[in-house]
């Protein structure tokens, strides 16, 4: 029998055993926050909250009331009264898109028709064209 070779011995890979150390994240630096020139808004002291503007309608005559709802299919208004008012008087009714006089036909307290109606009161009103709710109601 053949003699044995012997064998070189294979040199064994060195496996390290060093302990894994997790570095902490890297922190990112938010860029500097430029120095604003002042503008002339800054100069100014700040501003309320700013609320819709709405023209002021020009009166002239004593105002008896205000409108505060409208029915179109029987043309008929509501009006808050601040004055008396009674059936044969002239109104005009005045707004942003209404501007007309009229007499006073018809009038009704919870559908009551009515001659008289004093201040404070709710009346129905029957007028010839159509207004808005905020128009005032003037005393010709």
């Amino acid at each position: 029998m053949p003699a044995k070779k012997k064998r070189k011995p294979v040199a064994k890979k060195k496996v390290s055993r060093k302990k894994i150390v997790k570095k902490p994240a890297r922190k990112v630096k938010k860029p500097a926050a430029r120095a604003k020139k002042p503008s002339a808004k800054a100069k100014r002291p700040a501003a309320k909250a700013k609320k819709p503007q709405v023209k002021k309608i020009k009166i002239k005559g004593k105002i008896i009331g205000e409108v505060t709802h409208y029915f179109p299919k029987v043309r008929a208004a509501v009006i808050k009264l601040k004055a008396p008012l009674s059936v044969g008087e002239k109104i005009k009714i005045k707004g942003h898109t209404s501007d007309f006089q009229q007499a006073v036909t018809s009038m009704q307290i919870d559908r009551v028709p009515i001659d008289n109606a004093k201040k404070g009161e709710e009346i129905g009103l029957l007028v010839e064209s159509r207004v808005r709710q905020g128009d005032v109601v003037l005393k010709v």
